[in-house]
């Protein structure tokens, strides 16, 4: 994949309508995206779908891109992300998402997108998000990394982990609320 600045001209590039510019986002980032898509939605038809409806996105709302909030791959993950629990939500109303921003970033991060491309910055929000998931009691944070990273809903969880629905709503809920303390008392 292509360095963080490199994809971030190209993100402005395509925010200025580049479409050169665009078709090298796509060809650097696709095949990282599409495997994300397809890990959330379990099948190649409907994981090309959403990416395809992702890069629609991206060109529409390339310049909302802002480099000082995050890496490029991060925000294009975020994008593709949406798109693939938009699609679940239409499949299964009960597919919940959090409304706080902060924590839609934190259920949207991927630690397999570390790598040594990515700058500081975001090897330390990782890092936060990571320690803050290792305070949490062990079914808050399966039933929240079931939820927000497989896109399952919560009676799917409840049959996977063997726990009563409320009780899941319950844990999910608390490790949220959890992760907002945890991260709100990191350094900026």
């Amino acid at each position: 994949m292509a360095e963080p600045k490199q994809l971030a001209q190209w993100i402005a590039d395509t925010a200025a309508g580049d479409q050169h510019a665009f078709q090298r986002l796509y060809k650097a980032t696709s095949p990282h995206l599409y495997a994300v898509l397809l890990r959330i939605l379990k099948t190649e038809d409907r994981a090309s779908d959403a990416l395809q409806d992702a890069f629609v996105k991206i060109w529409q709302k390339a310049e909302t891109y802002a480099p000082d909030r995050g890496a490029p791959i991060t925000w294009l993950m975020s994008i593709a992300r949406y798109r693939a629990l938009d699609l679940l939500r239409r499949r299964r109303p009960e597919v919940a998402f959090p409304e706080d921003p902060d924590m839609e970033a934190l259920v949207l991060s991927d630690d397999n997108a570390n790598g040594p491309a990515l700058d500081n910055e975001t090897m330390q929000s990782l890092t936060a998000i990571q320690n803050c998931m290792k305070t949490l009691q062990s079914e808050q944070r399966k039933s929240l990394l079931y939820a927000y990273y497989d896109g399952m809903t919560h009676t799917e969880i409840s049959e996977k982990m063997d726990a009563p629905l409320g009780t899941v709503k319950s844990w999910v809920r608390r490790g949220l609320m959890r992760l907002r303390e945890c991260l709100a008392d990191k350094p900026a």
